[in-house]
């Protein structure tokens, strides 16, 4: 099962329609089963084309790019969390190569006013994979020292909310960088959580973020906080960075993860 994760950065990058034709290149040739994407903005005046989301919507132009060339088989997930610089709707999806069999969207953060740009969703999605079923979250928490809108408190709602999952993964930007000791990510896992990066047979540096990025605008080091977790123990073939320029070019200001799960 070949998973994805990226913080797209939606509509704040330059040459943004490039990058998505490199993403959905990325996507035609791996063939993942799932991908998680975070930041997936839409603008405000859009037409609505289906339920809230709307034309110019990130999700929309990269299966429209992937369609191009020739990949038809993604469903999509897709719901608002908040506005964001103004003129966006900011929301997050999930894309399945697989029928998705069930649908969700919750609050995890304190404030559910999708005015508030500190307010948080999570999107997820039910998929049967080799007869069995397993569901995915694409996750946008926020900041371990946040007063006002805590992770701790984020982390508790989304555990207590999956809590009745036989099998989940929870995919996307933490916020929480794994070197940080006592902080989200040792939470997570002192929660029962497994890092797929951890269980990877091969793997690179985990590095998803360098340099000063929004909400790390003091940033000195490189940040592994983009990541994928699940509840059980799995075998994972390799997990690697992807969008970096090291493998494939950047289209974001968050590099993305890539992992092959349930493979010898």
């Amino acid at each position: 099962m070949k998973l994805l994760t990226l913080n797209c950065h939606a509509w704040r990058e330059e040459n943004q329609l490039g990058k998505i034709d490199t993403l959905a290149k990325a996507i035609q040739e791996n063939a993942y089963d799932v991908i998680a994407l975070q930041e997936v903005s839409q603008p405000t005046d859009g037409q609505v084309i289906r339920e809230n989301v709307k034309s110019g919507n990130y999700i929309i132009v990269l299966l429209e790019a992937l369609q191009r060339l020739g990949v038809t088989d993604y469903e999509y997930v897709w719901d608002l969390s908040h506005f964001s610089y103004g003129t966006y709707e900011e929301g997050l999806a999930i894309l399945s190569k697989h029928p998705i069999e069930g649908k969700r969207s919750f609050f995890v953060s304190h404030s559910q006013d999708i005015m508030k740009w500190k307010t948080r969703k999570i999107v997820g999605a039910s998929i049967r994979y080799k007869e069995e079923l397993v569901s995915f979250y694409s996750c946008h928490l926020g900041w371990w020292h946040d007063e006002e809108e805590p992770f701790v408190h984020q982390a508790k709602s989304l555990l207590e909310y999956v809590q009745g999952e036989e099998r989940f993964f929870l995919m996307g930007d933490f916020n929480n960088h794994a070197d940080f000791k006592g902080e989200g990510y040792e939470y997570l896992i002192q929660h029962g959580l497994y890092d797929i990066y951890s269980l990877a047979k091969e793997k690179d540096s985990g590095v998803t973020v360098q340099g000063k990025i929004a909400g790390w605008d003091q940033n000195k080091q490189d940040l592994r906080i983009d990541l994928i977790l699940t509840n059980q123990p799995c075998q994972v073939a390799y997990s690697q960075v992807i969008f970096n320029d090291i493998n494939r070019p950047v289209v974001s200001d968050h590099f993305g993860v890539e992992a092959l799960v349930d493979e010898e």
